[in-house]
């Protein structure tokens, strides 16, 4: 390969004043550029010394091959004397330069949020499906299995207390990942998530009925009445309190010091934003909440059927902000109305039923061209689940994650629900919002409601399938590529041009910000990363000496065959237990393989001390490596996976 002339091919083909920023790994130029259609692709599919590229993340990525890409970048460099710059900054330069929606960027933050949520919502959803074939009367004859068989009750009873704790108490787990996302003290989050359910405070869902009634208590603080309300079920405002909670945690770990900030930010934090929970933020977004719904019947009657398409192309997007919650009460309104008049119907049950097939219809074709084995094992109960008329699990495990089938199923959701708009489909009666619903609508309109729900689940699923197949073709294809790019790198760094640092305990790797101790948070030390340990022994991560072996045995000093000096942190602040449930298996000076046993760590008895337990793996002469690249982050590892890879 001529080097030069390949530099010159690829720059002609890409545009000197296009170029923007670029790196290279160990197989690939990474380009950031300002119109990746202005590449002249043909040029570079024929080009005989290039083996393809592809764009991704904000990168256009043309592949070369290892012992060769170095070169031709070293040449591209000099032609057009951009700067050089390390593949994290690449990605970060190409993060600034992506402009990405406000809508989209709220997608991501809620996805983020809940994702981690998804083993509770799936598990809950199921068994809520579960208790609703128990109990719903028309679906195996004139009454309910509980009716016909009281045997079964009690069963549907347990069936339902486990169904509707995960419901019952989101707001704290949305307040534990909230507040991770947010980057503050999840625990904190998850603290401000039980405030705000306390059994002593009126049930979220009994707010409205206690405020008509006058039976709402009220602390009364100074001469400010503070209503004692509850927020079951509500998703606004926990997001926005994690998110108050950690901007002031923040604020505090930078002005307060040392045993001041360890005493005091949890306190200020949680009573101020405490405070600002009861007098500001929750009732602001529940009257949000009530002046929805409220809107919602006033636009059914004005719009009529085309008020149910619209509704119904919204749903959905209603349902991750956690305000469908307050509709239940609605509903009751326009039930009762029935009974009384024998005029109207529920049309709020007809829509959610359509937007729940079409989640279902979507979630199932991800589940057909997805290669992702782990979205594969999700998709499939989470399409039952919506099915069955719970759609969390799809909503945010599945189809925000990849975008495109939440909104195709908005399409599809409103485009049944003016089909069943058009015919006057509503319902007598409460129910399961899915297939099963059909016991719910009024019996002249069941034909027609099948057929409805039929059209969402199949619009959702076709155009998903469709509209997705090349797109996870393509991402099946980079995802191959970089596999392959792993292994390449792995050769090299046996050469000593880079070197891998492997996960040194079992547990979730996390990203070193996420740490709460500022020296090892802000990189002090040096860059890295942590791993909350699920077992208490830890391992040397790759072949070196030992240089430091402290006599608490809380941490250990490696220097690596390859150079790299590694120090690794057991818990924060646990040299204060001077050594108790902590024991080395290693002295300093001696030399250890890769995966050799360096000591053994009591986390219940560091548990006990009040301290955090988790591991920080951190490389203290970052300033000799070009990148420290965390390999893994939110996600479970094993002793003697690669973690860190670092690159000179």
């Amino acid at each position: 390969m001529n080097h030069k002339e390949v530099a010159e091919r690829v720059l002609k083909a890409v545009g000197r004043d296009n170029l923007q920023a670029a790196a290279h790994c160990a197989t690939r130029l990474r380009l950031v550029v300002k119109d990746s259609g202005a590449i002249d692709q043909e040029a570079l599919d024929n080009d005989p010394d290039l083996k393809g590229t592809f764009e991704t993340a904000g990168q256009y990525q043309i592949i070369v091959g290892p012992g060769d890409v170095n070169v031709v970048y070293d040449e591209l460099v000099k032609m057009t004397g951009v700067s050089k710059v390390s593949t994290t900054d690449l990605k970060e330069i190409a993060a600034s330069q992506k402009r990405q929606s406000p809508l989209m960027a709220l997608v991501k933050l809620l996805s983020d949020i809940f994702v981690p949520l998804i083993p509770a919502l799936v598990a809950g959803g199921l068994l809520m499906a579960l208790n609703n074939v128990f109990t719903s009367a028309g679906l195996f004859g004139p009454k309910s299995l509980i009716e016909m068989y009281p045997a079964w009750k009690d069963v549907a009873g347990i069936i339902n207390t486990m169904a509707a704790a995960p419901f019952t108490f989101l707001p704290i787990l949305i307040g534990y990942s909230a507040t991770k996302r947010f980057g503050g003290n999840p625990y904190l989050g998850a603290v401000m998530g039980m405030i705000l359910v306390m059994p002593s405070l009126v049930n979220g869902y009994n707010v409205a009925e206690a405020v008509a009634n006058n039976t709402m208590p009220y602390w009364n603080i100074f001469g400010l009445n503070i209503a004692q309300a509850g927020y079951q079920g509500q998703v606004l405002p926990v997001i926005a309190i994690a998110y108050i909670l950690a901007k002031l945690e923040k604020f505090f770990h930078k002005h307060l010091n040392d045993a001041v900030d360890f005493t005091f930010t949890p306190l200020l934090s949680v009573i101020i934003t405490g405070f600002l929970s009861f007098t500001i933020v929750g009732p602001v977004l529940r009257t949000v909440a009530d002046a929805l719904t409220n809107g919602l019947v006033s636009f059914y009657n004005i719009a009529g059927w085309l008020g149910m398409g619209i509704f119904g192309s919204f749903y959905s997007a209603i349902v991750i902000t956690g305000l469908h919650q307050s509709f239940p009460a609605i509903e009751t309104m326009l039930i009762a109305n029935l009974q009384k008049t024998g005029q109207g119907g529920d049309f709020i049950f007809v829509v959610a039923s359509a937007a729940n097939m079409a989640q279902a219809g979507a979630t199932f074709a991800i589940f057909f061209i997805t290669k992702n084995k782990k979205t594969k094992a999700l998709a499939a109960p989470s399409g039952v689940s919506a099915l069955l008329g719970i759609t969390e699990p799809a909503l945010f495990g599945v189809n925000l994650k990849y975008k495109y089938p939440f909104f195709i199923a908005l399409g599809a959701s409103g485009i049944a629900s003016l089909f069943m708009g058009l015919f006057h489909v509503l319902a007598a009666s409460l129910g399961s919002a899915g297939i099963l619903g059909f016991i719910s609508i009024k019996a002249g309109s069941i034909p027609m409601f099948l057929v409805g729900i039929l059209i969402s689940f199949v619009l959702a699923f076709v155009v998903t399938y469709i509209y997705g197949k090349p797109i996870e073709a393509k991402k099946a294809a980079v995802e191959t590529q970089e596999k392959k790019d792993e292994t390449v790198e792995t050769v090299t760094a046996s050469k000593g041009e880079s070197q891998e640092i492997a996960a040194p305990v079992n547990g979730e790797a996390l990203p070193l910000n996420a740490v709460n101790d500022p020296v090892f948070s802000k990189e002090v030390m040096g860059k890295g990363i942590a791993v909350k340990p699920s077992e208490g022994q830890i391992f040397a991560p790759a072949d070196g000496e030992i240089v430091i072996a402290y006599e608490t045995g809380h941490a250990y000093g490696i220097k690596t065959a390859q150079g790299a000096e590694i120090l690794l942190h057991i818990g924060i602040d646990t040299v204060s237990m001077a050594g108790k449930g902590f024991e080395q298996k290693v002295t300093a000076g001696q030399t250890v393989k890769k995966g050799d046993l360096l000591g053994s760590f009591d986390r219940k008895a560091i548990e006990e001390a009040g301290l955090d337990d988790t591991v920080m793996v951190i490389v203290t002469n970052t300033a000799e490596f070009s990148e420290v690249q965390p390999l893994k982050e939110n996600t479970e590892v094993k002793v003697g996976e690669a973690l860190l890879a670092l690159t000179k």
